[in-house]
């Protein structure tokens, strides 16, 4: 059997970047920041749905969730299918909720909403808690999928862990930063294709190897020891509960998709909130192919695994990369390849121009100076003073974005030099809190009709992460919180708005003594 080679994958790694750039130069002529921002308005539904699937979809959850399969821990066997069905729930109230307010309002930034319900404070508020979680949460996932390739491809080559994060980082911003989200929503289509080829081809590479094929192979992963999907016992104690994975997913799918700019910002891409309604229905469908699709190849990975007397990796991240590149043939090594770099880029460049996005738009005001400098222009020179705005703030936008990748760089390299699963576990929990005060904010507004001292709101939004992990480590010896953090967050943030909340009285004019 021929295995795959470091001379391979870096050749493999090069046609496919060069494929990329060739897309962003085709996509990214004469792009405008509404291009850049929202592409325009003008991407077909059912292209969004499926570029969604990439950006959803992280290195992480290629390598991560296959593992947990045959763990012991949070998300064994197929538990994660109950926090997908959450995901449904979460969706709904998206599609019938968010997204018509966000059309309606006709915002690029969600977190304008924000402003225009509460003040200023709340605006901000919600718009940092965004870049601070996408900044930290994209990174790590980043910095999994490079140290993946860094151990088992480019420590052959020689290639020192900070060379490889650099070119990985500069590759991206080398075709986002000037098209944007009209170039990405392309370019995730396709590193969306090949990760599906990817987890298509590996499961039924390893069914055959195993002997299993059609609906034999699912026959056998369902029926066998890896194949329960509902936990239903030790509600207290087990993390993998239906009813806490079940609420946490609706409500992760609500905070992480409906309250994160970098998907919305896909939405709002459609023509219109129809569009926009069935791309969400059709992701919801792929989505939970998908995942059932990512359970069964880790279920199959473990019996493979045993069949071999292969040991299992204590990271069991790892699984399934030693297997692609040490166990099976270098076909199933290239998908491994395109499939990992696929999800990975599909999640880090889109959230590299979303955090672009809301930086430019929420920080420094795009389209709030833009407007007012075109209300001051005279009539027949308003064309090339917008043309001017238009320059100045291409160049601004494209420092950001250059920012926030340099950014991607030293947290990862921090990682690197402090990693262990300790610290990237807790990474992603404290990325994880940042969504609570979101859910907090946007729930207040939608289900009240107070009003709340603004100038408070960050003090707030502060206290209740802090008062959720006092909690969660304070109940640890008989109740595990699991996923329910982020309702814990929401509740707490949701009751502090509530104490400095108002009732604004109506004015009324007795005109009778006049």
């Amino acid at each position: 059997m021929v295995h795959l080679t470091p001379s391979l994958v870096l050749i493999v790694l090069l046609l496919y970047f060069a494929m990329l750039v060739g897309v962003a130069w085709y996509t990214g002529r004469g792009v405008s920041n509404e291009g850049f921002f929202l592409a325009n308005r003008k991407v077909p539904w059912y292209v969004v749905a499926y570029a969604m699937i990439g950006t959803s979809i992280s290195g992480v959850t290629f390598i991560s969730i296959p593992g947990a399969v045959g763990g012991t821990g949070l998300n064994m066997a197929f538990s994660y299918m109950q926090v997908v069905f959450g995901y449904l729930l979460g969706y709904l109230f998206i599609a019938t909720v968010l997204m018509p307010l966000f059309y309606r309002l006709n915002l690029t930034s969600i977190y304008g909403y924000l402003e225009q319900r509460f003040g200023w404070w709340s605006y901000k508020t919600g718009a940092g808690f965004f870049l601070l979680s996408r900044t930290l949460g994209s990174a790590a996932r980043m910095f999994l999928a490079a140290s993946v390739l860094q151990m088992f491809v480019f420590d052959a080559l020689g290639v020192p862990f900070a060379v490889t994060v650099i070119i990985m980082l500069a590759l991206i911003y080398g075709y986002t930063y000037k098209g944007g989200l009209k170039t990405i929503i392309w370019t995730d289509t396709i590193m969306t294709t090949f990760f599906l080829a990817a987890l298509v081809f590996t499961v039924f590479t390893i069914g055959k190897a195993l002997n299993l094929s059609g609906g034999g192979l699912f026959s056998s992963v369902m029926g066998g020891r890896y194949g329960q999907v509902f936990f239903f016992d030790n509600f207290l104690t087990d993390p993998n509960h239906f009813v806490k994975q079940f609420v946490s997913g609706a409500l992760i799918a609500i905070a992480m998709t409906g309250l994160d700019q970098d998907l919305m910002q896909k939405n709002l891409a459609c023509k219109n909130i129809r569009e926009a309604q069935k791309n969400m229905l059709l992701f919801c469908v792929n989505l939970v192919i998908i995942n059932f699709l990512f359970l069964t190849l880790g279920a199959l990975l473990y019996l493979y695994a045993g069949s071999i007397g292969l040991e299992i990796p204590a990271r069991t991240d790892h699984l399934y990369p030693k297997i692609a590149f040490d166990h099976l043939d270098a076909v199933a090594g290239i998908f491994f390849i395109l499939g990992l770099i696929g999800s990975t880029y599909a999640s880090s460049d889109s959230a590299l121009t979303a955090l672009t996005t809301s930086f430019c738009v929420d920080f420094l005001n795009f389209e709030k100076n833009k407007s007012q400098a075109g209300q001051f222009a005279y009539t027949s020179e308003s064309d090339a003073f917008d043309a001017q705005v238009e320059q100045r703030q291409r160049k601004t936008r494209t420092l950001v974005h250059l920012g926030f990748s340099a950014a991607f760089v030293v947290i990862i390299l921090i990682l690197n030099a402090v990693s262990n699963s300790a610290v990237i576990s807790l990474l992603f929990k404290i990325a994880g809190y940042t969504y609570g005060p979101l859910l907090g904010l946007f729930s207040f507004g939608l289900f009240t009709n107070l009003k709340i001292h603004d100038r408070y709101v960050l003090y707030i939004c502060l206290a209740a992460p802090l008062i959720t992990w006092l909690i969660e480590v304070t109940c640890k010896q008989w109740f595990d919180v699991g996923f329910l953090t982020i309702l814990i967050n929401g509740l707490l943030t949701f009751g502090g708005l509530w104490a400095i909340s108002y009732r604004e009285e109506p004015f009324i004019k007795d005109y009778e003594d006049v």
